[in-house]
């Protein structure tokens, strides 16, 4: 049974997938002239100002800190690191390496939205997206 409800990971999930859908892209190199063109360089990114980014940290900031231990073990549960029955052993380890800054370590995983999903169907709980 988890201490962070479905419902908060779920609308973590949305807000990770706001925000992941406007990080920067790269352009293709379309031959035109290098000098006036970006060429590879990546487009500009959501800032660090984003809403759904400001949300997602208030959102964290906001749970306790067993809440968001659980939190990183659905992420982990749901990128593979552990199994269903190693559960318990993931919470150790996402207890053990608590920051204040969990929510800054969750936005460095490009999939989060899929882990947490991924996470999440272990225990029987679906997003509505």
């Amino acid at each position: 049974m988890l201490n962070v409800s479905g419902e908060t990971v779920c609308r973590l999930v949305e807000l990770a997938q706001a925000f992941q859908s406007q990080e920067a892209i790269t352009l293709p190199n379309d031959g035109s002239n290098p000098i006036d063109e970006p060429g590879d360089a990546p487009a500009p990114a959501a800032g660090v100002d984003d809403p759904s980014r400001a949300e997602f940290r208030t959102i964290v900031a906001d749970l306790e800190p067993d809440q968001q231990t659980e939190v990183v073990a659905l992420m982990w549960l749901g990128r593979g690191d552990f199994q269903e029955e190693e559960w318990e052993e993931a919470l150790r380890l996402a207890r053990d390496e608590w920051t204040p800054d969990t929510a800054d370590f969750l936005l460095g995983h490009p999939l989060l939205s899929e882990y947490l999903v991924e996470g999440l169907a272990v225990f029987g709980v679906q997003c509505d997206l």
